[in-house]
């Protein structure tokens, strides 16, 4: 029974996911003003559709500048032909003020996702542009997992400064009277002997102490985790989004040995940035191959834990994520995401990072190509 119950779980979480990038909710409001004494039904339409349009404004809105201004360039296909991208509508509330002569409704919308996104594609310089005008594009994704930290302990510096002084003051004084006398044959003498000796002594004494504490940041290392599969799904949103795609691996014959994929996952196994030797051996390769944009990053696999809603494993995972134009003197960045994190769940640790995986490599590409769409590139 539980076996049953756990495989349900990982099929409703994996079906939430799914419908969640395909179909998604957004709600409107719109107001529309009348001559008559009351809304009549042309009104009430005119007023539910802008408020429609609203919704599916609200949704880009949500998702980014990049969208947003994706959409704005859209929005009149969309008035066009709203049973295409709107699957279904519901209205929440509705008042007319007659007073005013104004009805406003609110509605509740389900977005086909998907035809959006197609839309918005199709409206992008890239896809509009030819063939053997469409401008190639290599990827290079590194997913990790931290395999190892080194940590210090605190280094302690104490010091201390003494310093002491004194002083002596002697005085001694000796007084005598020494007398003799002769008197009837015989000699008196007399003697009177004093002394005084008066000795001050002081003494001072200063003590400082001072010192420091150095802390040294922890040391993390990164192990490597295959990712042939993510690179089925940055392919498969480039490609869509009009580029002609290639693999890094591909381009590192082709850019006369500058390029190579093995130094790049060096420098994210030992830390978050490229050496910058690497950064330039990339750039010079990737014009020798006569390619002229590259997207790479990471993708940072955190510690699985238990999802509170399913009871399932639950693993996150971060995005850092660049396009390069290379062409430029100067390589410009054309887009960027990150950092970002999203979550997958799954009856099994492997399951949950698979998804979570997937998830964050589907979402960074789509942004990446949201941003360069919205930019005109070709």
């Amino acid at each position: 029974m539980q076996v049953i119950r756990t495989f349900t779980l990982a099929v409703l979480a994996s079906f939430a996911i799914t419908s969640m990038a395909q179909v998604q909710q957004a709600r409107g409001k719109a107001s529309v003003t009348y001559q008559g004494k009351s809304a009549t039904a042309d009104d009430k339409a005119r007023a539910t559709q802008a408020a429609q349009l609203k919704a599916v404004e609200f949704f880009y809105a949500e998702a980014g500048e990049s969208e947003s201004e994706n959409f704005d360039a859209v929005r009149d296909k969309i008035l066009s032909n709203p049973d295409r991208y709107i699957l279904e509508s519901t209205v929440l509330g509705e008042e007319d003020s007659a007073d005013k002569r104004q009805y406003t409704v609110a509605v509740r919308v389900s977005l086909n996702v998907a035809n959006l996104r197609n839309l918005v594609k199709s409206n992008s310089a890239v896809a509009k542009a030819g063939a053997t005008e469409k401008s190639p594009l290599a990827f290079l994704f590194v997913s990790r997992q931290v395999a190892s930290v080194k940590s210090f302990d605190d280094r302690v510096y104490k010091r201390v400064d003494e310093s002491v002084s004194g002083a002596v003051n002697a005085a001694n004084v000796k007084t005598g009277v020494e007398g003799e006398s002769i008197s009837g044959g015989q000699i008196r003498t007399n003697e009177s002997t004093s002394s005084k000796t008066d000795i001050a002594a002081n003494r001072t004494r200063t003590l400082e102490t001072g010192g420091s504490t150095v802390k040294r940041a922890s040391e993390a290392t990164f192990r490597l985790i295959p990712s042939a599969n993510l690179n089925q799904v940055f392919t498969g949103m480039f490609s869509k989004a009009g580029f002609r795609v290639a693999e890094a691996a591909y381009i590192e014959p082709m850019s006369g040995g500058a390029f190579k994929v093995a130094n790049v996952e060096n420098d994210y196994q030992s830390g978050n940035d490229l050496k910058s030797s690497t950064l330039q051996s990339m750039v010079t390769g990737m014009r020798n191959a006569k390619v002229p944009y590259l997207a790479y990053g990471t993708l940072d696999v955190g510690a699985a834990d238990k999802d509170p809603a399913t009871g399932l494993v639950r693993v996150s995972v971060t995005v850092n994520a660049k396009l390069l134009d290379v062409t430029q003197a100067f390589p410009e960045t054309k887009a960027a995401v990150g950092p970002v994190q999203y979550a997958g769940v799954g009856p099994s640790e492997d399951e949950a990072r698979g998804n979570a995986l997937k998830l964050a490599a589907n979402n960074a590409a789509r942004e990446l190509t949201s941003q360069i769409t919205a930019l005109r590139v070709q």
